[in-house]
């Protein structure tokens, strides 16, 4: 029997855009416990988006994360010896986590002489429909599309 499901601690909104996404998004990028730092980086970031696309770059983050929200991703099964990539839905709350830590992660695997460069680009090449993040969600839907005929043996 597991131990009841832990329960989820309410999130504080971010003290300029007052949004709880916001905060969750630094929570993701925050490393060594420095939320003031990455505080700093996003914000930085937002307002290097703004000077390049001249709009408002908080708008132009939520169509990023937006975009790279995956709908359906693949979960292996084992079934009678034989591992099935089963392709499921995404639960809401796991779309937004993963939406954020793919732009992070690709944020990071960009070139750029600082993070809030590297994650201003990556935001806004994936509000543009490109860059790594979104590249990762296309391969997770074409990889959903390509099992679809593994469906039924979802559970």
């Amino acid at each position: 029997m597991r131990k009841a499901q832990a329960k989820k601690h309410p999130l504080a909104p971010d003290p300029k855009f007052n949004d709880k996404q916001v905060t969750r998004f630094v929570n993701t990028m925050m490393w060594a416990g420095k939320k003031t730092v990455a505080f700093n980086i996003f914000y930085d970031a937002i307002d290097k988006v703004s000077s390049i696309t001249s709009e408002d770059g908080y708008e132009i983050w939520k169509k990023a994360l937006q975009n790279v929200t995956p709908g359906v991703e693949v979960r292996s099964r084992r079934i009678g010896g034989a591992t099935f990539q089963i392709p499921s839905e995404v639960r809401a709350d796991r779309k937004i986590s993963l939406s954020m830590k793919w732009l992070i992660r690709y944020s990071r695997e960009r070139n750029g002489k600082t993070m809030a460069d590297k994650l201003a680009n990556e935001i806004v090449a994936a509000s543009k429909g490109e860059g790594g993040a979104f590249k990762k969600k296309e391969d997770t839907h074409r990889m959903a599309e390509a099992n679809k005929a593994f469906a039924h043996f979802r559970v």
